[in-house]
C-alpha cells in the first residue's frame, strides 16, 4: 500500500501560517488534501504537522492528521516519523503542502515509479521551455541517465554547452527542472533521514543531493503539467481558481 503524507508547519520564515491561508473559500492545506485524496494510487492521505491549529483544522474538515515533532529540519524527516508508525505502508509519497492545485495525475506518476522492481526513491521532472526558467536559480535543474534516474541536481543550468552562447543552450539540449514531490520505499526513507548532511547538499541547498552522494538511486517520471507552489504571499495572486 502507498501512503500520501502532506508535511505542514505553521512557522514558515517567508510565509507564517501558510497552510491556513484562505484560497477561494478553502484553506491551502484543505485544497492540497482534497487533491491528494483524488489520487487512486494512494491508500490513504495524512497531514503531518507540529502545530495544533493545523491539526485541529484538518480534523474539522474531515481529513486525517498526525502530530509530529517540532524539531524536524525537512518534510522528509516529518514523513519518516509518520512512516515509522505505519509499517503497513511499503511506499510513502511526500506531497508538498504549498501546491493547492496539485494534479492527482502527478502523484500517480510518482507512485507508478515503484511498479519498477528495485526503485528506491522517485520524483518528477518537467522539460524547461524558456531561457528565463533555465537560468532562474530558484528552479532546480536535473540531469538524468538512460535508466530514467536522476544523477545530479543543481540550481545552475546543467549541462554546460561548450562553444555556445548561454542564450542558445535550449536549442542544443533538452533541459529538465525538478518538481518537488518525492516517493520513497519505507525502509529507504528511514535510511536517508539518518544520513548526515552532505557536501553537495550544503553547496546547492538541495536535500536530494545527499541521497545521490550516498549512492541511492532516484527514479524520475516526466510530467508535462506545471506546478504552482506558494512560497510567499505574492504567489497567491498568480493562482487561478
Amino acid at each position: 500500500m502507498i501512503l500520501g503524507i502532506i508535511p505542514a508547519r505553521y512557522a514558515s520564515t517567508r510565509f507564517p501560517g501558510k497552510p491556513l491561508v484562505d484560497i477561494g473559500g478553502k484553506t491551502m492545506i484543505q485544497r492540497v488534501y482534497e487533491q491528494a485524496k483524488k489520487c487512486e494510487a494512494l491508500a490513504d492521505v495524512f497531514v503531518a504537522t507540529d502545530d495544533e491549529l493545523i491539526f485541529d483544522h484538518v480534523i474539522s474538515f474531515g481529513g486525517k492528521a498526525v502530530m509530529t515533532a517540532s524539531t524536524h529540519p525537512s518534510g522528509t524527516d516529518r514523513c519518516a516519523e509518520v512512516a515509522a508508525k505505519h509499517p503497513e505502508y511499503h511506499t510513502i509519497i511526500n506531497i508538498q503542502g504549498d501546491e493547492p492545485f496539485i494534479d492527482p495525475e502527478q502523484i500517480s506518476l510518482v507512485a507508478g515509479c515503484f511498479d519498477t522492481t528495485g526503485t528506491q526513491l522517485a520524483t518528477l521532472i518537467k522539460k524547461i521551455e524558456s531561457t528565463d526558467e533555465l537560468y532562474n536559480m530558484a528552479t532546480p535543474k536535473v540531469i538524468i541517465n538512460s535508466q530514467s534516474e536522476a544523477i545530479y541536481f543543481s540550481r545552475s543550468a546543467i549541462p554546460h554547452i561548450r562553444g555556445e552562447e548561454p542564450q542558445n543552450w535550449l536549442y542544443h539540449n533538452t533541459y529538465y527542472k525538478h518538481i518537488g514531490i518525492y516517493g520513497y520505499k519505507s525502509d529507504i526513507l528511514q535510511q536517508v533521514t539518518r544520513l548526515p548532511v552532505s557536501s553537495l547538499e550544503k553547496a546547492e541547498s538541495l536535500e536530494q543531493l545527499r541521497w545521490v552522494e550516498n549512492g541511492y538511486r532516484i527514479k524520475v517520471a516526466l510530467t508535462d503539467k506545471e506546478s504552482h507552489a506558494v512560497d510567499v504571499p505574492e504567489d497567491l495572486e498568480k493562482l487561478k481558481y
